[in-house]
């Protein structure tokens, strides 16, 4: 019989900017969907990535004097390097400027163009840069954005449309014949009341105004928009191609959930499914919107020190902490919320006293009055099987709270039974049996109950905390650590048990807030107010002698010059610091010849930290000034000044 198969994808991330702890609940949710389904003898293909084009995209670069492949390479990066600190297992890691999925974009532009679905036209209308997206004067609120509340500027530009009205009948149809298509069930009436039954519009699927997008290869002067180019990532990913099927398309589409957040449901329950149908492909066969992860009740915002970072919080209190705030403080349907003292006082009430306290203790205690031998747990009194019947209980909630994605159920059932073992410690209390030797078998039988019950514990905890579950399967030397295993209380064979070992150390609040305050809260906001004071300058900024003196610049001479491949703006110049050569990336190639640089003496910063720029190493900048009419002048030195000498 063939292995049952499970295709799970998060939105890819957009690359304006790292990911913050609401985009990082995402990943994690989907991990613990994919671990879950792993457990259950799924053939799993777990998806993610990076949307990398767009007119915002190409903004930021500019801003930051790079260009938007060295930005969008740099926050790729991050946004990788983050998914696999929270010890998340995708097996795909799609980028949409992948050579691959670009050349399959552009075929399936061009298919649709073709076949009559896409045709030319001029679009007129108000534009919101951040999300990408136009509108009509009546879709506006309050004059703005009606996604993000942003400002809209007008746009006019020639545009390729897709003729959504043409597939939207097929769609509603699609929808009420399959009522778990978009869930929760609140999110799918949003999509049919203001979007589907009002009548869909035509959509603008391709820009003129800016360049950074894979290019309309019949009509260069046009890139595809960015949701025709992100959305298609689910089944490039799978080797999707108009002209041949690859062979994970085959086995895995269509995909089982996508797992999105609620602000893109739109773009995933109304676009996606209508491009699949226009290229004659099938449908998702669900997108589940999952809510936000607020600061307390409000957006987070640098300016005010609430933005927090995945990283940040698993810095302060491991991976497997944070993961497990994330999956069991969000709502199904509802926003949820996050704080600084409320992620403390989580921690310390279910893991660190309620969970850790029961392994340590339980483990300890085995080790202290039998050597750690224990037996097979058995029942025999009520209360014996009151903690088996939890535990039983626990396996059946866990595994149908997953059926729907309800991570936070699921770990309340788990949570539920550890302080139902807590309380059968109270009420058998061990420390009283050992003193009696009389008791010493009723004891062994305490104990093998309670190292079973946190058997299942180990178990149901590994989709969503992995490194505790297995700290904790180590401890009791479990020999099931499969579901399976759990069908029966007591399948866990007699054994010797490990060493105890503290799997959460309770926090002090107070000094754990002044260590959030100090590393975290007064950076951001001195960050923020920087930020500020670049945007808007009030005066040139005073700085002391000291904050100069840690800039070395030195004179250099240049020893070679080319163009660099990857890039129309960046020079790659090897230059002569004085103590050997070294290579410098620098973003004027509009402005000067290589030959003419070749030779020149120029001030350069020697010790700037390298960076990387187009996959090259820069290591080093050279000084320019700007001038009138977008000119740029490089500051040449008198070539009687030595390679290496001190500017001071």
């Amino acid at each position: 019989m063939d292995q049952k198969k499970f295709y799970i994808t998060t939105a890819i991330a957009y690359t304006s900017r790292k990911p913050h702890i609401g985009n990082t609940y995402e990943i994690v949710l989907t991990d613990a969907i994919a671990r879950m389904k792993r457990m259950q003898g799924y053939d799993v293909f777990f998806c993610t990535g990076t949307d990398e084009h767009g007119q915002k995209i190409e903004e930021i670069a500019r801003e930051a004097g790079v260009t938007p492949k060295a930005y969008v390479d740099q926050v790729s990066s991050e946004v990788r390097r983050i998914w696999d600190a929270m010890n998340t297992t995708y097996d795909y890691f799609i980028r949409t400027t992948d050579d691959y999925h670009e050349k399959v974009v552009q075929k399936i532009f061009k298919k649709l163009y073709e076949q009559g679905d896409i045709y030319k036209g001029e679009y007129s209308g108000m534009y919101c840069t951040p999300c990408e997206s136009f509108w009509t004067e009546s879709q506006l609120k309050d004059g703005c954005c009606p996604d993000c509340g942003r400002p809209v500027k007008p746009a006019k530009e020639e545009a390729y449309f897709f003729r959504m009205s043409k597939y939207q009948d097929r769609l509603m149809k699609h929808i009420e014949e399959h009522p778990d298509f978009i869930v929760p069930e609140s999110r799918k009436k949003e999509m049919i009341n203001n979007f589907l039954k009002p009548g869909l519009q035509d959509l603008c699927v391709s820009r003129t105004s800016f360049k950074w997008g894979i290019p309309v290869d019949f009509d260069d002067r046009h890139v595809v928009y960015v949701w025709l180019d992100a959305l298609t990532n689910y089944i490039t990913a799978l080797g999707y191609d108009p002209d041949h099927i690859g062979e994970n398309y085959k086995k895995y589409w269509p995909a089982d959930v996508h797992v999105i957040g609620k602000d893109i449901l739109r773009f995933h329950t109304i676009y996606w499914p209508i491009f699949l149908m226009a290229l004659g492909l099938p449908l998702p066969k669900q997108v589940f919107g999952h809510p936000w992860l607020l600061f307390a009740s409000d957006k987070m915002s640098k300016s005010k020190g609430n933005v927090i970072y995945a990283d940040d919080l698993v810095r302060l209190f491991g991976v497997d902490a944070v993961r497990y705030y994330l999956l069991s403080a969000m709502p199904y349907a509802q926003d949820g919320s996050i704080t600084y003292e409320m992620f403390i006082t989580k921690y310390n009430a279910e893991l660190a006293n309620t969970l850790g306290n029961l392994v340590n203790r339980t483990v300890a205690m085995a080790n202290k009055y039998f050597g750690g031998e224990i037996d097979a747990a058995s029942a025999e009194n009520e209360l014996d099987e009151d903690l088996k019947n939890t535990a039983l209980s626990a396996l059946s909630g866990v595994v149908s709270a997953m059926e729907e994605y309800k991570t936070a159920d699921a770990l309340q059932k788990i949570i539920a039974l550890a302080q139902r073992s807590n309380k059968y410690i109270d009420e058998t209390m061990p420390w009283a049996l050992a003193k009696d030797e009389a008791q010493h078998a009723r004891l062994k039988v305490v104990l093998s109950n309670l190292i079973e019950s946190i058997r299942y514990l180990g178990v149901l905890l590994s989709p969503f905390l992995p490194d505790t579950s297995a700290s904790i399967l180590e401890q009791i030397n479990a020999q099931g650590s499969d579901l399976a295993s759990l069908e029966n209380f007591g399948a866990g064979a007699a054994r010797k048990v490990g060493t105890a070992k503290a799997l959460f150390a309770r926090l002090d609040e107070a000094e754990t807030m002044k260590r959030i305050d100090a590393e975290i809260i007064q950076p951001q906001i001195a960050a923020a107010k920087a930020e500020q004071k670049e945007e808007k300058p009030e005066g040139v900024a005073l700085i002391g002698i000291e904050d100069f003196a840690k800039v070395e610049l030195r004179a250099a001479k240049i020893l070679s010059c080319e163009k660099l491949k990857k890039s129309k703006k960046l020079l790659r110049l090897i230059v002569n610091d004085g103590d050997g050569e070294r290579q410098v990336l620098s973003g004027i190639a509009q402005w000067y010849a290589p030959e003419e640089l070749v030779g020149r003496t120029i001030v350069l910063v020697a010790n700037l930290k390298p960076a990387k720029l187009c996959g090259e190493e820069s290591c080093g900048m050279i000084l320019a000034a700007d001038c009138p009419d977008g000119d740029v002048k490089v500051l040449f030195l008198d070539d009687a000044i030595p390679a290496g000498a001190k500017i001071r």
